[in-house]
């Protein structure tokens, strides 16, 4: 089997949560290897990103060069095409920056490339299977990867759960030697952060979010008194926000916020990729929807098939009952 390699995506001096993912989804590809961990970067962040690193990676490829401190996929390209193998499988988050590295490294790399997997398997020594989904997630493609040449492959976010195993204490490698000059047709400019709504949806640690199974704006008050009963705060999906039905700043997903909490209700949300983009951490997930079918049953931890208008007054009614007898 070619070596496996993850690209690791990194904010603030702080490994994405995609780093944890990546390992799961190369165990898959080689249970008795060792995958490698690539970061690319600069300065003090870089360093404690491969710290972090080295609890779950054996090994972890650092790439320091001062052009690199700010993200541009041209320049990274550059950069790995000149220290990755030849034949390597490498593995990078499905987000942002990930589908604009991707598809122009597997073209250097002279190598396949698959995009926004949700499985992945070895079937044999020049063969990989990824399984991706399509048409919103009712129908899944598994597609059959020559690796002769090597692969690039998007991992969906949320697509693999982390592992659970014993922390290692890797080593970090400099392979920030071994590439030249790096030059790139675009530069970066800046970073503007989107201003805060009137409720801060990253900083709660239950989130009620709502989708188009909501139905009219008049239902999120339903929303608003089961989250106010669970000391929780309502998210929403990209169409509720496109319907003007709660503000942008409340909206999850690739387009909206990125959150973190220990439980998440999704009421009436189909479970696009768009959206699952935004949930990190390994929630908790409860899935309420109409739809057996519906995708997020697939990440959910408990899927419930109901009308949310119907079963949310409901839970809302129940957790009031319980706290009654709680507090006699």
């Amino acid at each position: 089997m070619p070596r496996v390699f993850a690209y690791i995506a990194h904010t603030g001096g702080v490994p994405d949560d995609s780093a944890a993912e990546l390992a799961a989804a190369a165990q898959k590809l080689d249970a008795g290897g060792s995958p490698v961990a690539v970061v690319t970067g600069w300065g003090g962040e870089l360093e404690s990103v491969c710290d972090a690193l080295r609890v779950s990676y054996a090994e972890v490829w650092k790439i320091a060069n001062e052009a690199l401190a700010y993200p541009n996929a041209e320049l990274v390209r550059s950069a790995l095409v000149q220290v990755l193998p030849a034949g390597s499988i490498v593995l990078v988050p499905h987000e942002h920056f990930g589908m604009d590295l991707a598809p122009g490294l597997s073209i250097k790399l002279n190598a396949a490339f698959v995009s926004d997997g949700v499985g992945i398997e070895a079937l044999d020594g020049a063969a990989l299977k990824v399984v991706r989904q399509e048409f919103g997630g009712q129908v899944s493609a598994h597609v059959r990867c020559d690796i002769s040449s090597g692969a690039v492959v998007t991992i969906r976010p949320g697509a693999f759960k982390p592992l659970e195993t014993a922390p290692i204490s890797g080593c970090v490698i400099d392979k920030s030697g071994e590439i030249g000059a790096l030059a790139a047709g675009r530069r970066y400019l800046e970073t503007v952060v989107a201003e805060a709504g009137d409720v801060d949806i990253t900083k709660h640690g239950i989130l009620v979010s709502i989708g188009r199974g909501i139905q009219d704006k008049d239902n999120v008050p339903i929303a608003e008194e089961l989250a106010q009963v669970m000391g929780a705060a309502v998210s929403c999906s990209r169409p509720v926000v496109d319907a003007k039905w709660l503000d942008k700043s409340r909206q999850v997903g690739s387009s909206g916020k990125t959150v973190k909490p220990r439980v998440y209700l999704a009421c009436g949300i189909s479970g696009s990729f768009q959206h699952l983009a935004g949930i990190k951490g390994n929630p908790f997930i409860v899935a309420i929807n109409k739809s057996p079918k519906a995708p997020i049953f697939q990440v959910a931890d408990v899927g419930i098939v109901d009308d949310i208008l119907e079963f949310l007054p409901e839970l809302t009614n129940k957790i009031r009952e319980m706290r009654s007898v709680s507090s006699k």
